[in-house]
């Protein structure tokens, strides 16, 4: 299974953000992507640095933002027979 998430650094006086794939098996980051915009073309691009055939990954898995959860990135998993899957979503309990 690989995951992947955004995060913000910045860099002088603006902020860009980072996309990262992660390995669960061996816990090794294999790819990563980097610009000044949050998008899906920033994750998509995240598999383009990955060094191995990415018809051997099977599942990824993220949190439900925009950037992973649109028809951008299932295009981009049905190519390679990647499974999808999405964190589930939060449930706010009530009080009586």
């Amino acid at each position: 299974m690989v995951v992947s998430d955004l995060t913000h650094v910045r860099v002088q006086q603006t902020w860009h953000y980072i996309c990262i794939l992660v390995d669960l098996y061996n816990r090794e980051i294999i790819g990563y992507s980097a610009g000044p915009h949050k998008s899906a073309e920033l994750v998509q691009r995240v598999f383009a640095t990955v060094k191995y055939n990415l018809q051997r990954l099977e599942l990824f898995h993220t949190d439900r933002e925009s950037e992973f959860n649109n028809t951008l990135i299932d295009q981009a998993l049905a190519v390679f027979g990647i499974e999808r899957s999405l964190r589930k979503k939060e449930t706010h309990m009530t009080m009586p």
